[in-house]
């Protein structure tokens, strides 16, 4: 259960954070707007692979010795 509530609270919030630094805050910098874009599709692409990790992980059962 605690890694959908990881691939949920931290894949989504990565990817829309992603959006908006590629989308929204790249316009607005025309210095550095290629670098604002890497980033942001860098942090959106984490997202979706935190995201989609969360959902193939597994419990492991505790090691009792």
């Amino acid at each position: 259960m605690a890694s959908k509530q990881i691939s949920v609270g931290v894949g989504i919030p990565m990817i829309i954070v992603g959006i908006i630094l590629a989308f929204i805050l790249a316009s607005i910098q025309a210095d550095l707007k290629d670098t604002v874009e890497f980033i942001g599709s860098l942090i959106g692409i984490l997202g979706v692979i935190i995201f989609i990790a969360g959902f193939f992980s597994r419990k492991v059962p505790p090691i009792t010795s």
